[in-house]
């Protein structure tokens, strides 16, 4: 077993989550708490469970080559345990209410009051557990005119300003706005809220102290506008979609090679010298025009046209050989096979493989940041739907088989 999948406390062992969440952004929080420690149950509707157990092909196959679960809910869901609770019926309700009793944390991504009508909104379930934390995770947050709103990622992208700056210009072939190839907006506000969560748990140590936490897709989205929101906010300028250029460094894109493509990314005037030293024009970091990046801003396109003549002439690996000897930042485009195929993604241990206890492995990425005292861990494979309902019913509210058995027959879990 590689030492990263060996079971450990994890800094965050001491803490109980009860999941409500599905899909992406929710799930990617619940996972993050779950990868440092946390013991998480995933409350899933019986015979149906997480939307994107059905998001395929791919899908997952077993020992015996029947297909499973999506690949898509592998990647957000390891470390839990699943729980099937209709909570629609009183009973239901009823069994979820008693397990945030007990819980230190409750996330949830339904429509902003979905849940009180079930009685598990934040109020009513702060009434039986005062110190409990709950993240509610929508598109459009609590409150202001589109909190009634479903929120899709895509959606998000485009109404929070990243579409506008992702792209080609309109004048180029391709032109138009474009989303980015993974949900971002979805993992922005799962990471934000594994943080906020984090932040009310200190909170809490410190005070006694339960909160609410109102995360918005749309509001994740907009902080992670970063610069491009700085240029307006600050310096009154419009940002626009550049394709691989960058508003404020050149060069800073993508260059044409005679086998391919090259990243190169020069992030002061330095590396630019350095650039241009080593494709055999030193001359050109000395040129007025490009003496500085606000001048080679200025300048770009006609600097641009040098640099795809020179770098054009050369294969793409031996432009990287080049620039990696000079300190010159510059890389290839991977595909995602080539990607996990890199040395340097072995070396760093990026895929896990897991496996469930019927015997079905699959692969996932580890957690990427690496704690020298309490690392992540990969104690559960990303769960069959309702497998651990029995045992947590148990274990979590004292459920003995007959009770659970009963529940079952009712169609409560």
């Amino acid at each position: 077993m590689s030492p990263s999948l060996i079971p450990g406390p994890g800094a965050l062992g001491h803490l109980r989550v009860l999941d409500l969440s599905r899909v992406l952004a929710g799930p990617w929080a619940s996972q993050i708490l779950g990868d440092l420690g946390a013991e998480v149950v995933k409350v899933e509707a019986p015979g149906q469970g997480d939307d994107t157990r059905t998001w395929g092909p791919p899908f997952l196959t077993d020992s015996e080559g029947n297909t499973g679960d999506a690949a898509y809910f592998s990647a957000c869901n390891r470390n839990k345990r699943s729980v099937t609770i209709d909570f629609a019926k009183p009973e239901g309700a009823e069994l979820v209410r008693r397990m945030a009793a007990g819980a230190d944390i409750v996330l949830e991504n339904f429509k902003t009051g979905g849940l009180a009508k079930y009685g598990l909104d934040y109020e009513n379930l702060k009434a039986v557990n005062p110190k409990l934390i709950y993240c509610s995770v929508t598109g459009f947050g609590q409150t202001g005119p589109y909190a009634h709103r479903a929120g899709y990622d895509f959606l998000i992208q485009g109404m929070g300003g990243l579409m506008s700056v992702t792209g080609h210009p309109e004048h180029m072939p391709g032109g138009g706005p474009m989303k980015v190839g993974v949900a971002v907006c979805d993992l922005f506000t799962g990471m934000y809220a594994a943080v906020a969560i984090l932040a009310a748990v200190t909170h809490r140590e410190r005070t006694g102290e339960g909160q609410h936490i109102d995360c918005a897709l749309f509001d994740s989205q907009v902080a992670m506008l970063a610069n491009q929101s700085a240029n307006w906010l600050v310096g009154g300028v419009v940002p626009e979609r550049l394709g691989n250029n960058h508003p404020n460094v050149v060069p800073y894109r993508v260059y044409p090679t005679a086998d391919g493509h090259v990243i190169v990314a020069c992030g002061n005037d330095g590396q630019f010298q350095r650039l241009c030293a080593a494709l055999g024009r030193p001359e050109l970091a000395y040129d007025e025009r490009f003496l500085t990046n606000a001048g080679r801003i200025v300048n770009r396109q006609v600097l641009d046209d040098l640099l795809t003549e020179l770098l054009s002439e050369h294969c793409r690996d031996a432009v990287v050989t080049l620039l990696e000897t000079v300190h010159v930042p510059c890389g290839p485009i991977n595909t995602v096979p080539d990607v996990f195929a890199d040395r340097h993604a072995r070396a760093r241990g990026l895929e896990i493989e897991l496996a469930r206890e019927d015997g079905t492995k699959l692969s996932g990425v580890a957690f990427p940041a690496r704690l020298s005292a309490t690392p992540a861990s990969y104690r559960r494979a990303p769960p069959v739907l309702g497998q651990d309902t029995q045992e947590t019913l148990r274990t979590w509210l004292g459920l003995d088989e007959e009770a659970v058995a009963r529940l079952r027959q009712d169609g409560v879990v």
